[in-house]
Order: C-alpha cells, then structure tokens, then sequence
C-alpha cells in the first residue's frame, strides 16, 4: 500500500478538507470540489476499517483465511 493510500493520510486530508469548507471562504466551486474529494476520502476510509475489522475477526475466531477471498465473498453478497 502506498502511504499516500493510508487510512491516516487520508483522515489528515479529510481533517484539511473540513477545516478549509468551515472557513467558508470559497466560492461555490470549490466548496462542491472539496466536498466531493472529502466524499471519496470517507469510502476509502471506511473501506480500510471494514479490512481492519475483517482481519480482527478472522484472529479472533483463530482461522487463518485469506483477505482477499473475504473480499470476493464481501461483493458477492
């Protein structure tokens, strides 16, 4: 994963995002451009807890499953 990828760069991103819309010192533009940016940041974060949550309950049930098929069956569903 690439740190850019990272679930605290993007938190650090939204975290910029929501500071600079409270300003409200933008144009109307720029508002919807940061609120779709911020919009796309909450799917990937959300994205990396459901992995990190997936990940805690295949530990805690003590079976040795791979990511990627959960994934698969995730989107089957």
């Amino acid at each position: 994963m690439k740190q850019e990828d990272s679930y605290e760069v993007s938190i650090k991103r939204l975290e910029e995002i929501i500071a600079h819309l409270e300003k409200g010192e933008i144009t109307l533009e720029e508002g919807l451009v940061s609120f779709e940016e911020g919009v796309a940041l909450i799917k990937k974060c959300q994205s990396h807890l459901d992995r990190a949550a997936q990940r805690v309950q295949v530990l805690n049930k003590g079976e040795l499953v791979d990511l990627v098929d959960l994934e698969e069956e995730k989107g089957a569903e």
